[in-house]
């Protein structure tokens, strides 16, 4: 049950950086944004993974799991810096819904490549997400 207050918390800050970020792009260019963003983000990762000592744990990291990593990384790079432009020029209420169907498509996407099963009630609920993320973010 614990990783339900955990998806509760990053839900919170998902949307504190969606408002956050809004504020500060403002005048800045996107891509600027982006790598200072990114810079605190990898001073606060490799901080906690210091103070944890977790990082005598890198050479047991075998390579395959190190190459999706990379990919992954490079995956939230490219989705950031889309999210900081599209920031810049639209409604933080209207992109981060529309930003958020990364959560239909990540069920997709797990059923095509990771081959999960879902239930029907999994389907229907996507398909509302869709919905729901197209109201709200082209609603006027």
């Amino acid at each position: 049950m614990t990783w339900i207050i955990y998806a509760l918390l990053s839900a919170l800050f998902a949307s504190l950086t969606a408002i956050l970020a809004k504020i500060g792009v403002k005048d800045v260019d996107s891509n600027l944004a982006t790598a200072i963003r990114t810079v605190i983000i990898l001073l606060f990762a490799w901080g906690i993974v210091m103070f944890q000592g977790t990082f005598k744990q890198i050479p047991q990291i075998s390579k395959y799991s190190l190459l999706f990593l990379v990919l992954s990384g490079l995956a939230t790079g490219i989705s950031w810096l889309f999210y900081f432009k599209a920031l810049q020029s639209g409604n933080a209420s209207q992109v981060a819904p529309i930003d958020k169907l990364s959560l239909a498509l990540t069920i997709i996407l797990a059923v095509i490549i990771l081959k999960e099963k879902v239930s029907i009630s999994v389907v229907f609920g996507t398909v509302l997400m869709i919905a729901g993320a197209i109201l709200v973010g082209f609603g006027k």
